[in-house]
């Protein structure tokens, strides 16, 4: 005698009062990102998008990654924007188990009521790191200029993850500042916690 399967457990099932019962497209994304966040991954996430762009309803991307290079992750967002601006496609995020560093700055790419979190995710919010060595050698006279060109590109990149934090916050209850203010000590989010900030639409 063959056993049928059993059934799936309630807790399983998309709880009905979710928003994820009006986005059935989130349980198949059609780019599935995983690991750091660089060129591989970029590749890989082209390589995604073409492969989806002739289909219709929303363009899903999930992505699992404790972090990488934030400019990449800007590149892809930027992609996203392209796509929803020049198509008018619905674009929606999805975070698996970790969104961390640069896999945040992905993720402010979409509006806040285009992002969910699987349950037990984690989101993990902070400032840009730079690690560098000033070189000074040569005249004195040429000394400032190499101190102000370093000092430029730590303000420029200040400027940088600013613009990135208030698109992660907007439309959230999460203040720029109290963002700015926990950044430095690495701040970690459960799903829970982020649906109810507003930072995701809901858990799925």
């Amino acid at each position: 005698m063959t056993n049928s399967p059993a059934p799936a457990a309630a807790n399983d099932a998309p709880d009905r009062g979710s928003n994820a019962v009006n986005y059935p497209a989130l349980a198949v994304p059609q780019v599935q990102l995983a690991g750091t966040v660089d060129y591989d991954m970029y590749n890989a996430f082209k390589g995604q998008v073409i492969g989806a762009a002739g289909g219709d309803g929303p363009l899903v991307f999930s992505i699992t990654t404790l972090g990488g290079d934030p400019e990449v992750a800007r590149a892809m967002g930027d992609d996203v924007r392209l796509i929803r601006e020049y198509t008018g496609r619905e674009t929606l995020f999805l975070g698996k188990v970790a969104v961390y560093s640069a896999g945040a700055t992905f993720m402010s790419a979409f509006p806040t009521d285009k992002r969910f979190l699987t349950r037990d995710t984690r989101l993990m919010l902070h400032e840009r790191l730079m690690n560098a060595t000033v070189n000074l050698s040569g005249p004195l006279s040429t000394l400032p200029a190499t101190l102000q060109a370093k000092l430029a590109e730590i303000e420029h990149s200040i400027k940088i993850q600013d613009e990135g934090f208030r698109d992660i916050v907007a439309g959230s209850k999460v203040t720029l500042d109290e963002l700015k203010e926990r950044a430095p000590s690495n701040w970690y989010i459960d799903a829970e916690e982020a649906r109810d900030l507003g930072l995701v639409l809901d858990v799925i």
